[in-house]
């Protein structure tokens, strides 16, 4: 069965994976400036490993091939749902794919600031007037 082959693989093995795509920038909260695409760290520290297809992997996550491919292309982003079908087969929580995801998110809006305007400062609050 599919499902036996992701669990097979320890945790460990995969966390020295996953050690090589930054996992620990997490922890001492250095500013990445690339970090990886959650899709890229799921391709290369769970499906490769494993010698897992994509058709198989998605099969096994519950999801589409195309949704998959699309997620480890770099096409979509790690969704609340994938990260838990992730997690529900093995492959680290929940969280830390959201966190990696959301990650990569910051250091995309980081790299294009000019194209998000806001004014220099809030309004100020304005103060009711007595009846």
């Amino acid at each position: 069965m599919i499902l036996n082959s992701w669990e097979g693989i320890q945790l460990t093995t995969a966390s020295v994976i996953l050690e090589q795509f930054n996992v620990g920038a997490t922890r001492s909260r250095v500013e990445m400036h690339n970090p990886a695409h959650p899709g890229e760290v799921i391709r290369e520290a769970c499906l490769k490993p494993l010698d897992l297809t994509v058709t198989a992997a998605a099969e096994t996550l519950g999801v589409t091939r195309k949704a998959l491919s699309d997620l480890l292309n770099g096409h979509s982003a790690v969704s609340a749902d994938k990260a838990i079908r992730l997690e529900k087969v093995g492959r680290s929580t929940a969280d830390y794919w959201m966190r990696m995801q959301q990650q990569r998110d910051l250091s995309e809006a980081r790299q294009r600031p000019a194209s998000i305007k806001v004014r220099k400062r809030f309004p100020a609050p304005v103060t009711p007037v007595p009846p």
